[in-house]
């Protein structure tokens, strides 16, 4: 399990997290990504990201005021 933290990032992360999910990953492996969540619109991207790379949305879940979490397998 690897815990990804792209919140310095704000509402620019969706290319870090695709470059995480199509070569940091290994087979099997769990996921966590945190990042803002703004105005929303970034949790449908997010989930569209990993369905896209083929991995399974496994939760999802607001984390504090700010910040959203979730977490993906291969």
């Amino acid at each position: 399990m690897k815990r990804y933290d792209l919140r310095h990032l704000k509402e620019n992360f969706y290319d870090r997290m695709k470059e995480i999910l199509e070569s940091e990953a290994g087979s099997e492996e769990v996921l966590i990504f945190l990042f803002e969540i703004g105005d929303f619109t970034p949790i449908q991207g997010s989930a569209d990201i990993v369905k896209e790379s083929g991995y399974e949305l496994m939760n999802s879940l607001k984390f504090n005021e700010v910040d959203w979490t979730i977490v993906v397998k291969k």
